[in-house]
């Protein structure tokens, strides 16, 4: 029996948990989905705009759309006011690239955090998103403490667990590795 094509469906993927990896894994599929010229967009929601950090120096030289909301860890910020401005900033912006229907892959980095902090209301963002996401564009969302509502509404969903970390031996963050 010959198999038929199956219709393209857009995901709602979450990368969580507390282990390294959750936006290098985002990262990967931006990469993936830009070698077969998929329009791609990241907004990153506590990063500051002033890093350097190995994936903003390889999205400019690849010619990625790529979008840092945030002023810093939230742990190091001077105003969380600001900070949570920041955040619903990116999601303003995060809903103007979804609504577009410009893109086939958008990954909203470390979206988690503006949960957690209560700067953005879980059941307004998915109520949101269950009207505007276009059928056909896969959403990645990572970070600590996924909600059980996004966790529940996701087709996929993967926990990064910790077993080792070159932390706990004293082993800083390596360039190329971590940032």
């Amino acid at each position: 029996m010959r198999k038929t094509r199956q219709e393209r469906r857009g995901l709602l993927i979450v990368n969580t948990g507390n282990g390294k990896g959750k936006s290098t894994a985002a990262f990967g599929m931006v990469l993936r989905a830009w070698g077969r010229d998929m329009r791609t967009c990241v907004i990153q929601f506590i990063k500051s705009e002033k890093g350097q950090w190995g994936e903003i120096k390889a999205a400019k030289k690849l010619g990625l759309e790529w979008h840092i909301t945030g002023d810093g860890f939230t742990w190091d910020s001077k105003d969380l006011d600001e900070t949570a401005a920041r955040a619903i900033h990116g999601w303003e912006l995060a809903k103007e690239k979804i609504a577009s229907k410009m893109y086939e892959l958008i990954v909203l980095d470390e979206m988690t955090y503006a949960f957690q902090f209560g700067w953005l209301k879980i059941g307004e963002v998915m109520a949101w998103l269950a009207e505007n996401k276009p059928a056909d564009l896969h959403l990645v969302i990572t970070g600590r403490d996924a909600p059980q509502e996004l966790i529940d509404a996701a087709d996929l969903v993967t926990e990064m667990s910790p077993v080792r970390h070159p932390f706990d031996k004293g082993i800083y963050a390596q360039p190329g590795i971590e940032y």
